[in-house]
């Protein structure tokens, strides 16, 4: 019987930055979102069955893994956001749906062709980690290193996929490219080949792993905090750096911690324990596996039925995992586990009231990445992608 995990929640994360997107809603829409909410217990099921039908091949619905199950289930691509973004840019699709977090949307948007539209069901989904890493913070991060004496044109700007189009414009420009986690060690290799730093965006964790993985000392590593001067360092520390780390960090893979990871073992011996590099280091450094997303689900499908597997990543991911593979045992590594807050904003009632509309032809909560921020994150993109 597949092992089944309690959801709990964390915090509400930080606002999301206004401008990282532009919401278009036209005139006349054919169904306000409010009435969704009048009947909570109702099953959407049947209306987005019904809506999506219509639509046919115009519209792609894209589900991030960590999804909930009750919206997943519709997309026509589930998977990580770039490989999503891919995807249905190479459809003919005039509406792109993405069931996931703005960054993701917004990436989508700027992958996309010509006559496609992106849309996400809730603007309120946000990314609490990209936000973390505003245009302007990184701007002035740029400006003082730059007045400490740190030659910019020798720093070479990396940053994750999990961050808004205006830091990755701002990578673009800088000479720099986008990571996934599943590259991250290749892009910072190649960055370091063409400068002497690293500025790593905005996750310090898995900027610190990659790093570490790679034979970087600790001491060769800075953390820039965007609400201290110089980012909290002397000038001394930021010249020693090879790489220089943003102070930003997933909500749910930073509440994984050592202990969980010992009490597994003592728990259940011979455990499997398998994280996501956004987890902190000293968790990497204990578990026996880390990687992306798409390595974990690769991984566990793998495996040798009756093996026990400790995962560290989202917990909808985990419960899925557990559900598709009963020959095996699969837990969460934290027990009291918490959902991504963000992404499960997206409900059916989101989901439905999206496709209804875009029956009609009125587009709604559309995510609209402006030129000038367009060309150049996909710039960034364009480096990462010649790649691999």
């Amino acid at each position: 019987m597949a092992n089944l995990i309690q959801i709990g929640v964390t915090d509400p994360p930080a606002p999301r930055p206004e401008s990282i997107a532009v919401p278009e809603v036209e005139k006349g829409v054919a169904c306000d979102f409010d009435s969704y909410l009048l009947s909570p217990d109702r099953s959407y099921d049947e209306q987005i069955a019904r809506a999506k039908e219509r639509l046919g091949r115009r519209v792609v619905i894209l589900g991030h893994h960590y999804q909930r199950d009750e919206v997943v289930k519709f997309a026509d691509f589930r998977g990580d956001s770039l490989k999503l973004s891919q995807q249905a840019s190479d459809t003919e699709a005039d509406y792109i749906v993405f069931c996931g977090v703005h960054f993701m949307a917004e990436s989508a948007d700027i992958l996309r062709q010509p006559h496609q539209v992106v849309v996400l069901p809730d603007l309120s989904a946000g990314c609490s980690m990209a936000d973390m890493a505003e245009i302007g913070q990184v701007e002035t991060c740029w400006e003082e290193l730059a007045a400490a004496g740190i030659d910019t044109g020798r720093v070479v700007p990396v940053t994750y996929m999990n961050s808004a189009a205006a830091i990755k414009a701002f990578t673009g420009r800088h000479g720099g490219a986008v990571c996934t986690s599943s590259n991250a060690g290749k892009v910072m290799r190649w960055a370091l080949a063409r400068g002497e730093r690293v500025l790593f965006l905005p996750d310090e964790h898995l900027g610190r792993n990659t790093a570490w993985q790679m034979g970087i000392e600790l001491d060769r590593m800075a953390v820039w905090d965007p609400a201290q001067e110089l980012g909290g360092n002397d000038e001394q520390a930021l010249r020693r750096a090879q790489v220089i780390l943003w102070k930003g960090y997933c909500s749910v893979h930073q509440r994984f911690q050592p202990e969980h990871v010992d009490g597994m073992r003592r728990r259940h011996p011979g455990i499997r324990v398998i994280v996501h590099p956004e987890c902190r280091l000293e968790v990497v450094q204990k578990a026996d596996l880390s990687g992306s997303t798409e390595k974990i689900i690769d991984v566990v499908e793998a495996a040798a039925p009756g093996t026990t597997w400790a995962i560290g990543t989202e917990i909808h991911l985990v419960n899925r995992l557990a559900q598709e593979h009963p020959e095996q045992k699969i837990l969460s590594l934290d027990p009291h586990v918490c959902v991504c807050t963000t992404m499960f904003r997206i409900g059916p009632e989101h989901l439905a009231w999206t496709l209804e509309n875009l029956a009609e032809d009125r587009v709604v909560n559309r995510i609209q990445v402006d030129d000038q921020t367009r060309r150049w994150a996909r710039t960034a993109l364009e480096r990462m992608l010649e790649l691999r």
